[in-house]
Parts: C-alpha cells; structure tokens; sequence
C-alpha cells in the first residue's frame, strides 16, 4: 500500500521536471545574452531562485509526509544537501548544481523512464549546462581559450568522453573544478552503460539456456511419453493376436 510521500511524490514529479526545464532556460539567458535588457536578466535570476524554492518546498513536504523522517534524511543525502548548497554562497553557479541534483533524483524515481533514457538524459543535461558554466566562468578570464557556445560545447564534449584534446583548457580555478567534475561524470556514466549493455547480453544469454534447458526438458518428456505408448501399443498387438489373453486376466492351466 502506498503511503502519502509515494503518492505526493508520484504526483509532484511531471510538474517537478517541467520546471526544470524552466530553470534551464532561465540560466541559460543570461549566459547566452548578456546584454539583454535589465527586466529580462532580473527575471531570469527570480525564475532560478523560484524554482529552487519549489524544490526546497517539495523536499520539506516530502519530509513531513514521510512515516520515517530520520530514515528519509538519512536515504536522502544528496536532495538535502541540494536545498541547502544555494544557502552557502549564492553563486548561480550552485544553484545550478543544486537544481540539477533535485531533478535528477526525481526523475529515477519515475518508473517508467529505462535506464537508457535516463543516462541519455543526464548526458545531454551536463553536456548542455557544463558548456554554459564553463562559458559563464572563463570568458571573463583575460587568458581564458573558451570564449563562445561552440567552443564550450566541444570543451565539454571532449571532457565527459576524456579525450581531452588540448585545444581548449580551462584558465581559471573554478572551470578546472568543473572540468573535473565533468571528466568523473563522464566515466561514471560510461561505467554505467556499459554495465547495462553487459546485463542485457547477460540477460540474453541466461534467457536462451532457460529456453534450451526447457526445451530439453521437453523433448525429454516427449520421449518419455512416445516409449509409454508404443509399450501400450505393443501390449494392444499382444493381445490382439491369436491365442492372446485380455489385458489383467490370469492364463488358465
């Protein structure tokens, strides 16, 4: 039976992602438009800071909800520390992180989203916000090699896949800390996909000895069966010849 967090969770979680996405957009604006007009910056900063603070709310709800609360906060490390990362410096920078980490929880907790939808997801995000906090980061650098989106783009797609060309090095303490949190995610999520693609051979290969082992089985038994009735039939033949005695029935002397 399905207490109150799992239903507020289940119903939260649609609107949850969506918003998401909206914090998306909204950290991307200033990134990729600087100059835009003051209202428009200013609204994207409220628009962050108010979808953290759903988030936060969500995470208080879900708390209140839960039957075990210290076994909850103590199962969810990486959601607390998600709403209280903003509140130590607010830097756009951890709200991001922060926001990240929230979406993700509750997205793997969607049951009908695979594996591989998942990771693919994940890539797509931290390739996509990797590119805009390096870019955030370094171009103000007076070093700084990273100076547009194509060039943040191939920096991080270099860097999550750990070929790590060169060409392109972060300048500035904060992008070289990204750049090692991208290099571990991008092994991270490597590791997981290839072990899920060495489950699903497995899983195949257990499959097809269970169908083998069955159908040996079977023929087994099929086999068994055919001896049975040509044991039967030759009796029927037995008695059906001349001289032959019924089935059960003692031969007088």
């Amino acid at each position: 039976m399905t207490n109150r967090r799992e239903r507020w969770e289940r119903h939260t979680q649609l609107p949850l992602i969506a918003l998401s996405v909206l914090f998306a957009v909204a950290y991307a604006v200033p990134v990729l438009a600087p100059r835009a007009p003051g209202w428009v910056l200013q609204g994207a900063a409220w628009a962050e800071w108010a979808v953290w603070a759903v988030f936060a709310l969500d995470y208080a709800t879900r708390l209140v909800l839960a039957e075990r609360r210290w076994e909850f906060v103590r199962r969810s490390p990486l959601d607390l520390a998600s709403v209280l990362l903003p509140l130590v410096q607010p830097l756009r920078l951890l709200r991001l992180v922060s926001t990240l980490l929230l979406a993700g929880q509750r997205v793997r907790m969607a049951s009908q989203v695979r594996l591989t939808t998942y990771v693919a997801g994940v890539v797509l995000g931290l390739l996509v916000f990797g590119s805009l906090a390096i870019l955030e980061i370094e171009r103000s650098s007076p070093h700084a090699s990273i100076r547009t989106l194509g060039d943040a783009l191939w920096w991080s797609f270099t860097t999550m896949t750990t070929v790590g060309y060169g060409d392109l090095t972060p300048t500035t303490g904060l992008g070289r800390l990204l750049a090692v949190a991208l290099m571990l995610s991008g092994i991270a999520l490597l590791g997981v996909v290839t072990a899920n693609i060495a489950a699903w051979f497995v899983a195949r290969f257990e499959a097809e000895d269970r169908l083998d082992h069955l159908n040996h089985r079977a023929i087994q038994d099929l086999t068994a069966e055919v001896r049975e009735l040509r044991r039967e039939l030759a009796e029927l033949s037995r008695q059906a010849e001349p001289g032959g005695e019924p089935a059960g029935r003692v031969p007088s002397a």
